[in-house]
């Protein structure tokens, strides 16, 4: 049964990455038809990432009182329902109403299925259920690029991701007999520990730095699939139907490189495949400024997913050890907050930022992200290094 809902796991996760990666492909063709600025996309992405950040952070009160599998359930059917509104809207306030359901479904699941995995599986399997994160978000821009090659237009895109995630939810409906087998084999998820205040949790030791750590990466992360097509259309003169198809290579690098992730944490810890994923990143960031060949702007893309693949999953599955298993649901849920804050704030920044100077900032922003999520980790892992070793010594 436990492997059974592994397998379920795996689904959610692809579940997860489908949508993520729409706006950001579909965006170059969506603003002129809407009649707004190309930096709007960052309002959208603002008002997705707040409806995250404010379930994520509930994620602890909803897993005791409603359990995984039902959270699980209702999270991705929120999503399928405002997909299928976003297919159905043709102004921006439209878009930006249906934002808000769309934000609030992924929150809570993410955290919840995210703590679930840490505490119950090994760091191979974080990597390869996040790798299947990236097949739905690689799937999701490849559907659109096709949907506008066909002159179909991007609301239909919008509405067969859509039907696909109805189908994903119809399979975690039938699942969630699993999830209660689950709960009476010792693994409660009622009645746990109160989760701790937020002044509590950044009282931890490292906790602080790890918080921006992930603040960074999903800046670094939604920055480059949000305006990646856009900097490909405006400074590199791609056209926008082949660039919407050669940012599914940024997804496609961090799928893969997940997989292959998978495999490399037989032989390195965590703390080493951060740095393996922050060094390649960099690697594809200066591909990506210094290149007007289209061919190494789309190795570049690859190689920063490549990057991204091992960074999110390791510092994920580092949780419970930093923590502790008592209050790791609560510090998860803070980490995907402050992570979905830089999803809020670093898109529309960087969006405003390009409209008033040029999409020539793109790459260093992205390289600047690195740099700090660099420093941050490596703090943290020095000072929780030395406290063991005190600890050891008292």
């Amino acid at each position: 049964m436990f492997q059974i809902l592994l397998v379920i796991i795996y689904i959610s996760f692809i579940s997860l990455g489908l949508p993520d990666s729409l706006l950001g492909s579909a965006w170059p063709s969506m603003y002129t038809g809407l009649g707004v600025p190309v930096s709007y996309a960052g309002i959208i992405a603002l008002i997705i990432a707040g409806g995250t950040i404010i379930s994520s952070l509930f994620s602890d009160l909803l897993v005791r009182k409603l359990g995984t599998g039902r959270i699980t359930v209702i999270s991705i059917g929120m999503t399928a329902t405002a997909l299928m509104g976003f297919s159905l809207a043709h102004s921006f306030t439209g878009l930006c109403l249906w934002a808000i359901p769309y934000g609030l479904g992924a929150g809570s699941v993410d955290a919840t299925l995210n703590n679930f995995v840490a505490l119950h599986y090994k760091a191979k399997h974080m990597n390869w259920l996040h790798c299947f994160w990236g097949v739905g978000a690689t799937v999701g821009p490849y559907i659109m690029g096709v949907c506008l090659a066909g002159n179909l237009g991007w609301s239909h895109g919008y509405r067969i991701i859509s039907y696909i995630q109805i189908a994903l939810t119809a399979i975690l409906i039938f699942s969630l007999p699993l999830w209660k087998s689950q709960n009476k084999k010792g693994e409660p998820e009622q009645g746990a520990p109160s989760p701790l205040r937020i002044k509590q949790l950044l009282a931890l030791p490292g906790a602080k730095q790890i918080l921006i750590a992930f603040f960074c990466y999903c800046s670094l992360e939604l920055v480059t699939g949000l305006w990646g097509s856009s900097y490909m259309v405006l400074k590199k003169g791609i056209a926008p139907e082949l660039a919407a198809s050669l940012i599914s290579l940024f997804y496609f690098g961090i799928t893969g490189g997940r997989f292959l992730s998978g495999f490399l944490t037989l032989k390195l810890n965590t703390k080493r495949m951060i740095r393996l994923g922050q060094g390649l990143a960099v690697l594809g960031i200066v591909l990506l400024y210094f290149s007007i060949n289209t061919l190494i702007i789309g190795i570049g893309f690859v190689l920063i997913g490549f990057g991204c693949a091992p960074i999110y999953p390791s510092l994920l599955h580092q949780t419970p050890e930093r923590f502790g298993k008592n209050v790791s649901q609560s510090m998860m849920g803070l980490q995907m907050a402050c992570a979905y804050i830089g999803s809020a704030f670093s898109p529309p920044l960087i969006g405003v930022i390009a409209e008033k100077t040029s999409i020539t900032i793109y790459p260093l922003f992205q390289l600047a992200f690195v740099v700090m999520m660099f420093f941050m980790v490596e703090y943290c892992n020095h000072r929780l290094s030395n406290l063991k070793e005190d600890v050891g010594q008292w």
